[in-house]
């Protein structure tokens, strides 16, 4: 049977997803160009994610069964699926490079200086192997411990902040023009279509079809304020020309909060918080990628994909943060374009595809509808039948054996071959 995760689990993973990139290497980046107006930037981006999630939900309403790729499938056969996984496969392994620069570069210019690059790469590899294997509720379940912790970081950032704050540093606004500042947002942008891609896959395992919409959205939007809270404190406590000299610009905006006469050096304090968001991405982005693998090649269970596209994204992801010219120009150049190109085609070529195509998923929705509904009347049937007419059990004893043992292979063997395809390839944890 297929997983299932809650709507509160959920907008976590979409919390998650976003923040450590946003607050730690996206701020710098938008600050290079367009000054104390990064916090604009990151408004726009954010209600420019708001649509696209909203956009990847009303693709994935139209067949609720499966996830991107097996509505590819349902739609244009099985060579266009494969076609659809291999660029989505891309797409996240071009993020893990982002996801690393985030990870690598906290974590060893702040933390721990003296230590080789390698070593975070193996522990982040080792770390989203496990997560990766145990499916998306453990993720689920961390995602939630996640959020608490950027709850946490964020007080305690206003805390020891908001003494030095000085309004006026926001002022003037849109000193580059509007449309820089709307470019500029294209940085804050490509960390949402990571979101939209990981929902793309997300979304069938999520509770409650009728709240998709209103958990993505929500998601959302509790993810950009919980953002945009940094860029507004870096530019009155810092000043956007000091926010722009940082690739980490989150780091050096923790060094310079203060709380009380005995908490120093606070940016420690904001390590431990952030590793677990940025862990739970990491897993996060280890399960998409064997999930995505899996159904390319066609394996039955997406365990066996974890190790080689690990050791794949791992070795990729330290070939990136070991220069730090080569993170940068993946970081600022390439990966704005290839992310927001991917997942606006992806949305644009679905909607396009489901548009034309909507009574061709009717057929197939109201084909999974009757599986679900025979398999329900069927044990309904088998529960009834195992039963008097006052409705006690039958006992028989006499015979050596009972009626529901004899149907209980014939029920999993029921259940199993009306499951999807897609059940296979899902983080299901082992029982």
């Amino acid at each position: 049977m297929k997983v299932q995760i809650t709507n509160g689990m959920f907008m976590a993973i979409i919390i998650n997803t976003v923040y450590a990139k946003a607050i730690g290497l996206t701020q710098g980046s938008m600050g290079r160009e367009v000054g104390n107006d990064i916090w604009i930037s990151t408004i726009i981006a954010t209600l420019i994610g708001v649509a696209m999630i909203w956009l990847m939900v009303v693709i994935i309403r139209r067949f609720p069964s499966g996830d991107i790729l097996d509505q590819s499938k349902a739609l244009l056969g099985g060579w266009f699926s494969k076609l659809i996984c291999l660029i989505i496969l891309i797409f996240f392994f071009c993020s893990y490079g982002v996801t690393m620069i985030t990870y690598v570069y906290h974590l060893m210019d702040y933390f721990l200086p003296e230590a080789p690059s390698y070593v975070f790469v193996i522990i982040a590899f080792v770390v989203g192997c496990y997560g990766a294997y145990y499916g998306i509720e453990v993720i689920g379940r961390m995602a939630l411990i996640g959020v608490f912790s950027v709850l946490a970081l964020n007080i305690l950032l206003m805390l020891g902040s908001l003494s030095k704050f000085d309004i006026y540093e926001l002022l003037p606004t849109f000193q580059t023009g509007v449309t820089s500042v709307v470019w500029a947002s294209r940085h804050n942008v490509a960390d949402w279509a990571m979101v939209t891609m990981a929902a793309a896959l997300l979304l069938p395992h999520v509770r409650s079809e009728k709240e998709w919409a209103r958990s993505s959205v929500s998601g959302v939007l509790f993810a950009g304020a919980f953002v945009v809270m940094w860029p507004i404190l870096e530019v009155g406590v810092l000043s956007s020309e000091v926010t722009a000299q940082y690739i980490v610009s989150c780091m050096q905006m923790a060094r310079s909060a203060k709380i009380g006469q005995f908490i120093h050096r606070y940016e420690m304090i904001m390590v431990a918080f952030f590793a677990i968001s940025i862990l739970t991405e990491i897993m996060l982005t280890f399960l998409a990628a064997a999930t995505i693998a899996s159904k390319l090649f066609g394996t039955k269970d997406y365990r066996h994909m974890i190790l080689p596209v690990g050791a794949i994204f791992s070795i990729y992801g330290f070939w990136i943060v070991f220069d730090h010219h080569r993170a940068m120009d993946h970081l600022e150049k390439a990966w704005p374009y290839a992310s927001i190109s991917i997942a606006l085609g992806i949305i644009i070529l679905f909607l396009i595809l489901g548009t034309f195509m909507k009574k061709k998923l009717d057929r197939l929705n109201k084909i999974n509808d009757d599986k679900n509904s025979n398999i329900g009347n069927g044990s309904h049937t088998e529960q009834s039948g195992n039963t008097n007419e006052n409705g006690t059990p039958k006992n028989n004893a006499s015979t050596g054996k009972t009626k529901n043992s004899d149907n209980t292979g014939d029920n999993s063997t029921t259940e199993e071959s009306g499951s999807t395809e897609n059940d296979d390839n899902t983080g299901n944890a082992p029982a």
